[in-house]
């Protein structure tokens, strides 16, 4: 059975559109020639870094979610550690919980992109009204 991963990493910030695409691309291609599923990728774009790394105050954040084993982890993390583009990567293991949540913030459940119920809207609103 493989196990399901979830890999966040931060490109820096200098890179061109073209050239973050490409990169991102190096990485999910080399998932996916070494075993691994993927399940699904999104990126967060720009962002500011809670601290400065290497003299840089921002990143560029994409995370990919996967299935796998431990070696294609580890191919992932050692090509991380090779690109000096890469200012910082985690990967997680994600359990049956994190696999719930995931689905669920993808399907609308949860999150930031939660879609509102019509019924408790419309309820709300007569509420209101009276």
């Amino acid at each position: 059975m493989l196990t399901q991963y979830e890999t966040v990493f931060i490109l820096t910030p200098v890179l061109s559109e073209d050239d973050t695409k490409k990169a991102i691309n190096n990485y999910v291609e080399l998932l996916k020639s070494s075993g691994a599923e993927i399940v699904h990728q999104e990126a967060w774009g720009l962002k500011n870094l809670r601290y400065q790394i290497g003299k840089k105050n921002t990143g560029i954040y994409h995370v990919v979610e996967y299935r796998g084993n431990g070696k294609v982890v580890d191919t992932l993390e050692i090509a991380f550690r090779r690109d000096e583009n890469i200012i910082r990567y985690l990967t997680v293991k994600l359990d049956k919980y994190a696999l719930k949540y995931n689905n669920d913030k993808r399907a609308g459940i949860v999150g930031r992109n939660k879609k509102v119920n019509n019924n408790v809207t419309e309820k709300a609103k007569e509420e209101v009204a009276s």
